[in-house]
């Protein structure tokens, strides 16, 4: 039998206040032939733990594309992303698969969330597929759900939920099982201004932990005072990496 990979059974411990994401000449295409079209193009950034990192750039720079890298979506033709020291462009699909399950939580402009499931239920999809009993894990998505103001609506359908609530939700479930990477793709895209600072808010509140990355793909310049660093793609390339604390470019 063939021994499991340690980054996917062991919590790897972070340096807070460190780098969480180390990218390095990471390129990405899509096509063939005639049709061949460079989505990313040596993308090197650093995202560090205990921060909000936005990426941010034009439709069709290459922001969603890299964030799918990130998170293990998409494989990279080239290049490095190693998260918490685990490079998982060397894992196996399978390795990947049970990193991803184990690490990282998604939230997406898109809710998806399962119509004929409860809030509770919903949040506690990723818990399932790890492997835990229902009643634990819907406990345990109710104790998230409360964290984050949610405690009345934990039993109500998602046809229930306004666009705000059903955002909250999907941030829930992407924290139940405690991942040590968030990655959202336009979190506040289909929300009204008021409603996406407040998600914004809960973001920062709940997920920015100091051993804990939050990197969010967003156009939406409205909420560009909450990142702490703010990376600018353009072309397939970071241009720029704006480091907010300390006042000036990196």
């Amino acid at each position: 039998m063939s021994q499991s990979h340690p980054a996917v059974l062991t919590r790897t411990e972070s340096d807070p206040g460190g780098v969480a994401v180390r990218i390095r000449k990471l390129t990405k295409h899509f096509g063939a032939g005639d049709q061949r079209v460079q989505a990313l193009a040596g993308i090197n950034l650093d995202i560090h733990a205990g921060q909000m990192s936005l990426i941010v750039g034009p439709s069709g720079c290459g922001k969603t594309t890299l964030l799918s890298v990130i998170a293990g979506i998409l494989d990279a033709d080239e290049g490095e992303v190693s998260i918490f020291g685990s490079d998982i462009t060397r894992m196996s699909d399978r390795l990947k698969t049970r990193f991803r399950a184990r690490n990282i939580g998604f939230v997406f402009q898109q809710y998806n969330l399962l119509p004929a499931l409860t809030a509770a239920e919903n949040a506690a999809i990723p818990l399932v597929i790890a492997g835990w009993s229902k009643v634990p894990a819907v406990r345990r998505a109710t104790e998230v759900l409360t964290s984050i103001g949610m405690g009345e609506k934990v039993k109500s359908l998602p046809s229930q939920l306004s666009g705000g609530q059903m955002q909250r939700v999907a941030i829930a479930r992407a924290l139940t099982h405690d991942p040590k990477l968030l990655v959202c793709d336009e979190p506040t895209a289909a929300l009204d201004h008021e409603t996406g600072l407040t998600v914004m808010e809960l973001l920062r509140e709940s997920a920015v932990k100091p051993d804990r990355a939050v990197v969010i793909v967003t156009h939406d310049n409205r909420v560009f005072q909450f990142g702490d660093r703010i990376a600018h793609m353009d072309d397939g390339v970071c241009v720029q990496v704006e480091d907010r604390n300390a006042g000036a470019a990196a």
